[in-house]
Order: C-alpha cells, then sequence, then structure tokens
C-alpha cells in the first residue's frame, strides 16, 4: 500500500466512532490526503482516495480482480506470491501483499458472518456477497504466513456444450435428468461438477420443487421453485452450527420434489442414500472421485463415516439409489470435459458396485455406446 494512503488509513481507523460508507467516506478520506499534503494534484488524489477506501470498504489490492471477468480464482500463497486462474490457466501475478494485508481480506470477508480468523482458529471458509468462496488459512497451520483462496463466482450461466457434450449425449442426460434419474456427478478439484450440475438443471420441470444443500453456497440452477440451504459452523462458543447433514434431515421436512446436495462428502452420505430409497427420486449431487465406479467406492466409504453397518448393507443401498454417475475432468489446458456416462448395475454376487459405460469420450468426441435399462418412468 502506498506510504500516504496507508497512513491516511491510520488516520481513519484512530478516530472514535464508526467509518461512514460511500460519498462520506470518500470526503472523509479526502480530507485527511489534503491536511498530509495540500499540494497533491486532483489525479494523484482520486488515486490514493480509490486505494484507501478499498481498504476500508473493499478487499484492497484485489479488489481489481473481482472487475475482471477472466479470473475464476484468485490465490493467495504467502506475502508477495500471488496466482490467479483464467481460462482454467494459472498465472502469477505482482500485488505486492503483505501479510497484515492479507489477513485483512479475509477478515473483512468474514465479519458479517460472525466467524473469527486467528491462532485460536486460524482456518475459515465464508462466502462473498457476490457468492465468491474464500478460504483462509493463517499461521501456525501455515508456516509461510497467510494463505487465502477465492473461488470467483460465475454470473455466466454454463451449458452441457461448455463440456463437449453432444447433442446426442446431451439428449441423453436430459432425458435421465428430467425422468427423475438420480446422477452423481463425480470429478476431482476445480474439474467443474458443480458448474455441470447446474447445467443439468434445466432438465428439471419448473413446476417441481427443489432443495439445494451446500457447505458454502454456489449453485444457481435458474429454476423458480427453490429453497437453498447452506451449513454452517459453530460460532466462537461452539454453538449455532448446521452441518450439510443436519439440512439434508431438514429438506426432507420440506416436502421436496428434489433433493441436491452439492456435494457430499461426509456422513450425510447415509442420510441421502435412505432418502434416495424412500421416494426422493430425481436427485442431483456432486463427489470427489476419478471416475464412476470410483464414485460409487467413494460414496459407500462416506456413509459408513455415519454408522457401523455391514459393507455389503451399504452397498446395497447405494446401487439401489444412485442411477447414473458423469464423470467430469479438467485437462491440462484448462478445457473441462465430460468423459464418461455410466449406469449403476444391480450389485453383482461378489457385493462390488461397478457400473455400466453409457457414453464415453474417444479422440474426436463424447459418444453414446450403450441405452439406460433401469427404469425410469418414475415422474
Amino acid at each position: 500500500m502506498n506510504p500516504v494512503a496507508a497512513t491516511v488509513r491510520r488516520r481513519l481507523l484512530a478516530e472514535p466512532g464508526e467509518l461512514p460508507d460511500g460519498s462520506a467516506l470518500r470526503a472523509r478520506v479526502a480530507r485527511h490526503l489534503r491536511a498530509i499534503d495540500p499540494l497533491i494534484t486532483n489525479d494523484r488524489a482520486v488515486s490514493l482516495i480509490d486505494e484507501v477506501v478499498r481498504e476500508l470498504d473493499g478487499f484492497g489490492a484485489i479488489e481489481a480482480l473481482f472487475a475482471d471477468p477472466s479470473v475464476s480464482e484468485i490465490m493467495l500463497n504467502r506475502p508477495g506470491v500471488a496466482y490467479v486462474e483464467r481460462a482454467g490457466k494459472i498465472e502469477p501475478i505482482e500485488l505486492g501483499l503483505d501479510a497484515a494485508a492479507i489477513v485483512r481480506v479475509a477478515e473483512r470477508a468474514i465479519a458479517p458472518l460472525g466467524l473469527r480468523l486467528d491462532r485460536s482458529a486460524p482456518l475459515v471458509d465464508a462466502r462473498l456477497p457476490d457468492g465468491s468462496r474464500l478460504h483462509a488459512v493463517i499461521p501456525p497451520l501455515a508456516p509461510d504466513g497467510p494463505c487465502v483462496t477465492i473461488r470467483r463466482f460465475r454470473p455466466r450461466r454454463v451449458g452441457l456444450d461448455d463440456f463437449g457434450v453432444t447433442d446426442e449425449v446431451a439428449q441423453l442426460l436430459r432425458t435421465l435428468v428430467a425422468g427423475g434419474a438420480n446422477v452423481l456427478v463425480a470429478g476431482g478439484t476445480s474439474a467443474g461438477k458443480t458448474s455441470l450440475l447446474a447445467a443439468l438443471a434445466p432438465a428439471i420441470d419448473p413446476a417441481e420443487r427443489v432443495v439445494t444443500i451446500e457447505e458454502t453456497a454456489e449453485l444457481d440452477l435458474g429454476l423458480e421453485h427453490v429453497v437453498r440451504l447452506e451449513a454452517r459452523p459453530a460460532n466462537v462458543e461452539g454453538v449455532g452450527g448446521a452441518s450439510v447433514r443436519d439440512l439434508v434431515r431438514a429438506a426432507l421436512r420440506m416436502r421436496p420434489d428434489r433433493i441436491v446436495v452439492g456435494e457430499v462428502r461426509g456422513a450425510e452420505a447415509l442420510d441421502k442414500l435412505q432418502a434416495l430409497n424412500t421416494g426422493h427420486d430425481g436427485s442431483l449431487s456432486t463427489v470427489h472421485a476419478n471416475g464412476p465406479d470410483d464414485a460409487l467406492a467413494r460414496l459407500e466409504t462416506l456413509a459408513l463415516f455415519a454408522v457401523d453397518l455391514p459393507l455389503l448393507a451399504v452397498r446395497h443401498q447405494v446401487a439401489a439409489a444412485i442411477d447414473i454417475v458423469v464423470a467430469v475432468r479438467r485437462d491440462r489446458d484448462g478445457r473441462r470435459t465430460v468423459e464418461v456416462v455410466g449406469e449403476c448395475e444391480p450389485l453383482s454376487d461378489g457385493g462390488r458396485l461397478t457400473t455400466r459405460v453409457l457414453a464415453r469420450r474417444d479422440r474426436r468426441s463424447l459418444q453414446v455406446v450403450g441405452e439406460p435399462r433401469r427404469p425410469r418412468c418414475r415422474r
């Protein structure tokens, strides 16, 4: 931060009472700036006023990155080291942020949420007003200095064609979703799982009531009859928390036609499976996995976190609940593509969960190679 701007900022923070906002804040900054440097030019004054206001009422040096629609992720690795992701590719940028400035970015995001970030609570997740997701880690968990990662909210709606899905496969997926198939999207970190989930949503009948459940709300399904639920951690006193599992149970009492879980990553997997096996068809959700078979195996592992059941019993639950698994990946060039669409097979004699390929990507494109066998006349 410019030394003059830093001085103005310190003076403002030392004043009693709360800081104003909008034009009143700019006027107060200008007054302090003129007192420090009466001969400052108008252009120089406007630049410094903007810098101070960004620090006090925005996100400082990274504010300009929020105005850049090409930036999908901002990564402040440690003081002086920052990267952004554009079009799926990561590139370094010069920001010159010190440790205190990085922490201020995180603190400004979490302050309205009643969260804290200090040595006793050195890790935090938060959602910014525009829907972007912030994750921060500070010492002692980050020995090289505070680290902040911000995944930007994309206002542009992503379609199936953005994942290299051909018309034939797109029609297959839309038919399955519209017919009430329970679809699980699998992939790695930043592979586009949530975006693909949103791309499948237009196939849902607008008259249906959809309840979405997420740890950090990101999904924008573009539907009218949607109830969005977001988990929250406990406060500093250890109370007031609501997990994804709590919200799955709550959603069952909200008369949902469909339950959409943004990501299954814990014991809520068992509650979700039980819901799908008791009449709540048409579910959409995501899971971290390398492929269709791995996704089913991970789902059974997560369900075992909740209760001590025989493995075969859990596998029966998974096989009966999940109809379709869609595997998505991000290529080295940053392009996100659907690689495989698989149908969950009935449990084999050996008790192993497997999928049968309905569509697979070859060197040219994604092609349909099979037809669904399980009935889809649920809606």
